[in-house]
């Protein structure tokens, strides 16, 4: 799940600065900074299944572990890197329950010239579009990745991206995943990449954004591409309110295969942590994955509400509830949980 801490998803910050919020600098000398962080989060979750009794967990919800740095190349470039491994807090005893997966990862360039990076990160679709309206804790909305074959390593990796720098509001960026044929996660015998491509137009407390990306390290075993994924967000923040919309599209190849997400969502810091929310209509097509696995179905109504409460800078506890509408209840639940960040 997406965890974001709680004043600067308000303001809106980038999730290196969220991330970032509270680390330790251990070594900072002749331009160049080592920063370690980390966070410890621990939910307890009640979630329904389709054909089953519900299922509840305490468990891990994300816990990670990380490094970053940078050091100064010339007077207008600075190099940097960023390394997150996550681990399971709720059964961390005993062996292969250390830092037993990779998160984030990844080593770049930025000046006056913009940003340039090479690694793994969230998908540009994910920071731009499907964040602003559903970045929670436990729980998120549906969004067009769901229905992609592929899971957020074959999404996320093998990265190339230039991000421009911001010119008069507008901000632009542009890259590619690439899938060698050596890939274990790639589906076909052939290299493969994709192109993604955004842009943001920010002006006071307002942004809109839209994203592209043509999936094309998706291509199926035939030849032919799955789809398309595109989707346009804009965004209003006024004090410490924020409100978002959203209208986002899985253009799958084949017929009666796209999947529309239309959603609203707004968070409201009230002082001691915020309350948000978020409304999401999906309009799915008969042959489309979505409405396949729920009896035919193809439309729902999404929503999940949730609250914070920070216990003091670096800690937090929380209560969400989501509704997903689909057949027997499935995935709908609750969920209360407590995120300490260092």
């Amino acid at each position: 799940m997406k965890k974001t801490l709680l004043a600067t998803a308000i303001a809106g910050a980038a999730a290196l600065a969220a991330t970032s919020a509270s680390a330790a600098t251990v070594y900072n000398q002749d331009g160049t900074k080592l920063d370690i962080y980390g966070n410890v989060q621990l939910a307890y979750g009640y979630v329904d299944q389709l054909g089953g009794d519900p299922e509840s967990e305490l468990a891990d919800n994300g816990s990670t572990f990380g490094a970053k740095g940078e050091h100064k190349i010339n007077d207008d470039i600075v190099g940097y890197f960023k390394a997150e491994w996550e681990y399971d807090a709720d059964e961390s005893k005993g062996g292969g329950n250390g830092l037993n997966d990779g998160d984030q990862s990844y080593v770049g360039a930025k000046g006056s010239f913009g940003d340039a990076r090479i690694g793994s990160w969230d998908q540009l679709m994910d920071d731009w579009i499907q964040d602003p309206i559903s970045n929670n804790e436990y729980f998120d909305l549906t969004d067009s990745s769901t229905q992609i074959d592929g899971d957020s390593q074959t999404r996320e990796g093998n990265k190339l991206q230039y991000m421009s720098p911001v010119m008069g509001g507008l901000q632009f960026a542009v890259g590619s995943n690439f899938e060698g044929d050596g890939e274990d996660e790639n589906v076909t015998d052939s290299n493969q990449a994709s192109f993604f491509a955004g842009a943001k137009y920010t002006v006071g407390g307002f942004s809109i954004a839209g994203v592209y990306d043509n999936l094309d390290q998706f291509e199926a075993t035939n030849g032919s591409d799955i789809g398309d994924q595109y989707g346009i967000t804009g965004q209003y923040t006024v004090d410490a309110l924020r409100i978002a919309v959203k209208a986002e599209r899985f253009a799958g190849e084949e017929d009666d295969t796209d999947v529309d997400y239309y959603g609203i969502g707004a968070r409201y810091g009230y002082g001691m942590g915020d309350v948000y929310g978020g409304y999401q209509y999906v309009d799915a097509e008969d042959a489309s994955t979505v409405a396949s696995e729920n009896g035919g179905d193809d439309s729902f109504n999404e929503f999940n509400l949730g609250v914070t409460y920070n216990i003091s800078s670096a800690m937090y506890t929380y209560i969400e509830y989501a509704q997903y509408d689909r057949s027997g209840d499935d995935g709908d639940g609750a969920a209360v949980g407590i995120y300490y960040g260092f």
